[in-house]
């Protein structure tokens, strides 16, 4: 099953991804790198929970506080 996320993960680096967080904040971004403990680092990330994006630019996110991960169709 890990292999499956890393392949995954891997297969879509510099393609934009969704995350919903655990403090329901909605973040977009291009993803760069992550590691086994699924901490994410994004680039051109934007908070679009509100009408008006929030531009937060290149971010590290802790594995943890992330829900979901949607990635694009292939």
């Amino acid at each position: 099953m890990a292999d499956e996320i890393s392949t995954l993960m891997i297969n879509n680096r510099d393609k934009d991804v969704l995350l919903r967080l655990r403090n329901d904040k909605t973040i977009h971004g291009t993803l760069k790198e992550f590691d086994i403990h699924m901490n994410l680092t994004l680039e051109n990330a934007e908070d679009i929970t509100d009408e008006t994006p929030v531009k937060l630019n290149t971010i590290l996110l802790r594995g943890d506080n992330i829900l979901l991960i949607s990635l694009p169709k292939e």
